[in-house]
Order: structure tokens, then sequence, then C-alpha cells
């Protein structure tokens, strides 16, 4: 019997766009997407370095862009967040133990609360037991130990925690570590047929 879940943030909440960032760095004079981005933001979302320093290796790569507007591109990615998926979380909330795993960085939390507000922000973190972002855990999903630890420190018992996210590699990441999946189809599904689904 679930009675745990730990969801997910970006496209399961958060709405992304996840071209919209590589656009903006193109506008900015990036001809093509480098792999030193992907290294710089893996490192960013597992805490190695600091914003200054992440900020600092995306404007080598556009040096005619301002640190505002490489600020700016790099939150291109984040879109909205529906009421209504808010008001499913509080309601859930109520009657599970509930945990957000999300893979992100500092900068992209701060907009997020700066763009909806804290009233919305606090609403959207007092649903949770305990929120884990891999910044400052210093793991990133799909990596199993990351899951081992939030099922650890909270006592969890896996065959009775479901793991809801849209990325099939976080999916099977979950799944080694024992917990119960929802692999949530962007674009086709909602978090909040969650029940309609008969996920729980």
């Amino acid at each position: 019997m679930i009675d745990t879940l730990i969801f997910d943030f970006g496209d399961v909440f958060i709405n992304l766009d996840k071209q919209a960032t590589p656009l903006a760095f193109k506008k900015l004079g990036l001809e093509n997407w480098s792999p030193q981005i992907d290294t710089l933001n893996f490192n960013f979302e597992k805490g190695l370095i600091s914003r200054a320093d992440f900020l600092a290796g995306l404007n080598q790569l556009v040096p005619n862009a301002s640190p505002e507007e490489v600020l700016n591109a790099w939150n291109e990615v984040l879109l909205d967040f529906p009421l209504s998926r808010l008001e499913f979380l509080e309601l859930i909330a109520n009657n599970y133990q509930v945990f957000l795993l999300s893979n992100t960085d500092s900068i992209h939390i701060n907009h997020f609360k700066e763009k909806n507000g804290d009233a919305f922000y606090n609403r959207f973190y007092n649903c949770f037991s305990k929120v884990y972002f891999s910044y400052d855990l210093g793991r990133r999903k799909p990596d199993v130990e990351i899951y081992k630890y939030v099922i650890n420190e909270n006592n969890l018992i896996p065959e009775n925690t479901l793991f809801i996210d849209d990325n099939f590699d976080n999916i099977e990441g979950a799944k080694k570590a024992g917990l119960q999946v929802w692999h949530l189809q962007k674009g086709q599904e909602e978090v909040t047929e969650i029940f309609d689904k008969g996920i729980l």
C-alpha cells in the first residue's frame, strides 16, 4: 500500500520549455550548444561550483553578452506553474507523506520564488515533509544513491513509496532503488490525474 510520494519538480509541477534556453543563447551569439554547458550545468546542479563561477563559465561562451543577459537566458526554461497542480498537491499532502526530489540549481529555484511570489512559494513548500534539491545533496538523479539517501534519511519503505518523474532515466534509477514508479508522460498526462488513472 502506497503511503509516501516522492515528486519531481520540472514538468510535473512547473512547466518547462527545454528548447528556450538554447534558443536564448543562440540569440546571444552561441552557434552550437556546447558539451561544456552540460558539464557546467551538472556541476552546478551538484553544488560543485558556485553561482558566480557557473555564470562566468557561461559568459565566456557568449562574451558579447552581459551577465544579466546570460542569467535571463538561463532562466528561459522556466514557464508557468498551474494553480490546479498546487491545489492538487495541497489535497494529497493531507493523506500521504510527500517529498520533492529535483535536479535543479539555486538560480532556477530563486527565479521560481521571485516569479511566483512568496505566498505561492510558501504554499508549495509547506506541502512537503522535506524538499531535496540536487545542489544541496551533491548528487543528481538518476544516480541510485540520491534515492537511497532520501529513503534512508526518512526510514521509508521503498515498496510503499511512489516516485513520480517525467524523465525515463530518473524512473529507471528509482526502480533500482526499489521504489514504485509512475513515468508521467509530458503533454499526455497530468499529475492531477493520479487517482483517475488508478496510480493511487
